[in-house]
């Protein structure tokens, strides 16, 4: 069984065996590990360590060539020095400035890149997780500053759906360039909204309801309607949201956060296993920077107990930080490809 088709049978859950996958190291340290693995790139990466899919973010394939300001240029060139910066509609009380405004156009995208990577994947016998990243509740957070957005929820309505539905918009016609290039040699979008922190989701359900949700099953069901599956990444406590999420349609969740409240393994496998498949969960906060290969290994044999065959192992956020030493990297994937356990 290639490694594709094993992804495929997981997020079908008719697998017999649990899948792998080994995140996306960070900048700071790919020197370390490409070393210690002896590997050029994070494709390499995946199959010496062996990812049962691969990530192909067409922002990371040279997507945008529009302009030298950025897909969306939310500072309007202003340097970024906090989530919480005002953006160009911060102080917004007119749709007709949201209208005005210089929204990107599709011209300026380029899938050259993009498309190089999904064939070298899919040459691979990878599963290929692509689609635009579609960070669409961060974009638009941006667009106002955080505790602006937060506040407009309630103070202008009408601004923050204007400048959702146009962010929403441009990611919707990006992901319907994408998939008419790609076809069915995508497997599933893998797109990403951090909706909780540590404690709790960013904003109340009610909210997340309002102006979230509908903007949200846009996506999946884009997704959803080209025969792909839907893997959604969101950090923090969301587990107050995954029956909304369930609903939408999402097929898998990433990264499961494992010391965020209500969001470890017990919890999540007793609530809703079978009902969804989970990606992670593997603690990067603790775990897999400070701890053993040999309490690793546990910690993975512990998982895949829990979650059963149709889980991914992988860490509990895909950016591996210069702390996490390699022969904790290798324990995981190792564990993680051990059939027997």
């Amino acid at each position: 069984m290639t490694s594709r088709e094993r992804f495929i049978k997981i997020m079908k859950r008719e697998s017999d065996r649990c899948g792998f996958w080994h995140g996306c190291p960070n900048e700071a340290s790919v020197e370390i590990i490409y070393k210690y693995f002896g590997v050029e790139d994070d494709f390499e990466l995946g199959l010496k360590l062996g990812s049962d899919f691969r990530w192909v973010m067409p922002e990371r394939c040279g997507l945008w060539k529009g302009s030298d300001r950025p897909m969306f240029d939310v500072l309007d060139g202003e340097e970024r020095e906090s989530l919480s910066q005002p953006g160009v509609f911060a102080d917004c009380e007119d749709l007709k400035q949201v209208e005005e405004f210089h929204w990107p156009e599709l011209v300026g995208c380029d899938l050259s890149g993009t498309l190089a990577e999904i064939d070298r994947t899919v040459a691979a016998g990878q599963a290929v997780a692509s689609g635009s990243w579609s960070m669409f509740f961060h974009v638009v957070s941006d667009f106002f500053g955080m505790e602006d957005y937060f506040i407009k929820m309630h103070t202008a309505p009408e601004i923050v759906d204007a400048v959702t539905k146009k962010v929403v918009d441009f990611y919707l016609s990006l992901n319907s360039m994408i998939y008419d290039a790609a076809g069915d040699r995508i497997d599933a979008l893998f797109f990403g909204n951090d909706f909780g922190s540590q404690l709790d989701l960013l904003i109340s359900p009610e909210s997340f309801d309002r102006f979230v949700m509908p903007y949200f099953k846009q996506l999946t069901e884009q997704a959803l309607s080209r025969g792909y599956h839907v893997l959604l990444h969101s950090c923090g406590a969301i587990e107050r949201v995954i029956p909304r999420l369930i609903d939408a349609g999402v097929t898998a969740l990433h990264p499961i956060q494992a010391r965020a409240k209500n969001m470890d393994a017990e919890t999540l496998a007793g609530k809703y296993n079978g009902k969804i498949v989970f990606v992670g969960g593997v603690d990067t906060q603790h775990l897999l920077p400070f701890c053993s290969a040999k309490e690793v290994e546990q910690e993975v044999k512990r998982l895949k107990r829990l979650f059963g065959p149709n889980y991914i192992v992988s860490p509990s956020h895909e950016s591996i930080l210069p702390n996490v030493p390699p022969e904790n990297i290798e324990a995981m994937a190792r564990t993680a490809n051990t059939h027997s356990d």
